[in-house]
């Protein structure tokens, strides 16, 4: 199967190396250092299950690899609207699209069955650009449990030996394209599984995201170190509740455990990643992953209070460091 990853940084650089680990044709699009490693000698992953290393085709142009079976887009959300403009040599006629990315997606309200279906989420894909360029009809959801950063060029440490890439088609099939893209990344090693509730799984990761990244960007510290305070501890209950009552109102119930959330975060040194963008001056993925939330609060009713307070002094802090807005 050939796919190319599109964005192969931490979380891509990890997908890439386990599909070509087990047999893939794999290429993928990538800049500055971390490009140049994987050209001179591939991508290194260092897991707490296995340490090994991939030869992957690495390219800043997409229009130098061609055609693809499959592409797993792994860019920030900031990103979405260049990628759109360049995405095209990739795209055959049967070519699908997995957006393995944090928040809520783009294509969010495609196939969703609502009196919303079809809404586009302008503040994710201002214009239309990735619809119109790619098609919600290409449009595999993604969503990864797997706590990755590129330790230096080339080199991506795995915090934990669990890593997991949900995918789930926006109509809720589990078709043969979705099958086929879970197999080659089960046959490196990355768990993956084609699932019937893919928005679901997006609203239960986003609940891990926005329980602990609003007061990371305001902190900048890892969960480890937030909730050894008694007040974070009390702001993530709240934040739970208020996330549960938001996707079962958007018809995606879950369930929250705060105190195991609380538990693990403990346990870890990983730094969220938007608290990772932010310390690296990078552009933060603020709309994605607090911004929409909120508006489909209203959208739906939903009371937040919590949130509003948290993410409004988020983007606050995103701003100041020129990084959002």
């Amino acid at each position: 199967m050939k796919i190319c990853v599109f964005g192969a940084g931490a979380v891509g650089g990890h997908a890439a190396a386990r599909l070509a680990r087990g047999g893939a044709d794999v290429s993928v699009v990538a800049r500055g250092a971390h490009l140049a490693a994987m050209k001179e000698r591939g991508l290194e992953v260092r897991a707490p299950d296995v340490t090994f290393r991939a030869d992957v085709t690495a390219s800043e142009h997409p229009a130098e690899l061609g055609p693809q079976d499959a592409v797993i887009v792994t860019l920030k959300a900031p990103s979405l609207p260049s990628m759109a403009r360049v995405i095209g040599p990739l795209l055959g006629p049967d070519t699908a699209v997995v957006f393995a990315m944090n928040g809520i997606p783009w294509w969010y309200f495609h196939k969703e069955g609502s009196v919303n279906e079809g809404r586009r989420l302008e503040r994710l894909d201002p214009g239309g650009v990735v619809w119109d360029a790619i098609g919600p009809q290409r449009a595999i959801g993604g969503v990864v449990n797997s706590a990755c950063t590129v330790i230096e060029p080339g080199i991506i440490s795995v915090a934990n030996a669990n890593s997991r890439i949900n995918i789930g088609e926006p109509d809720g099939t589990v078709s043969p394209r979705a099958k086929a893209i879970a197999a080659a990344m089960e046959a490196g090693g990355l768990h993956s599984e084609p699932v019937p509730d893919i928005r679901t799984k997006i609203w239960a990761k986003l609940l891990l995201n926005i329980g602990t990244g609003p007061m990371g960007v305001l902190t900048e510290s890892p969960g480890r170190t937030l909730f050894t305070e008694e007040a974070c501890r009390d702001a993530l209950r709240n934040i739970a509740g208020e996330m549960v009552a938001l996707a079962t109102a958007m018809g995606c119930p879950i369930k929250a455990d705060p105190e195991a959330q609380i538990a693990n975060s403990l346990k870890l040194s990983h730094t969220a990643s938007i608290v990772q963008d932010l310390k690296l001056g990078r552009p933060m993925e603020v709309d994605a992953m607090f911004g929409v939330p909120l508006e489909l609060a209203r959208l739906v009713g939903v009371a937040t209070p919590t949130l509003d307070l948290l993410v409004a002094l988020a983007k606050l802090r995103a701003k100041a460091a020129g990084l959002y807005g």
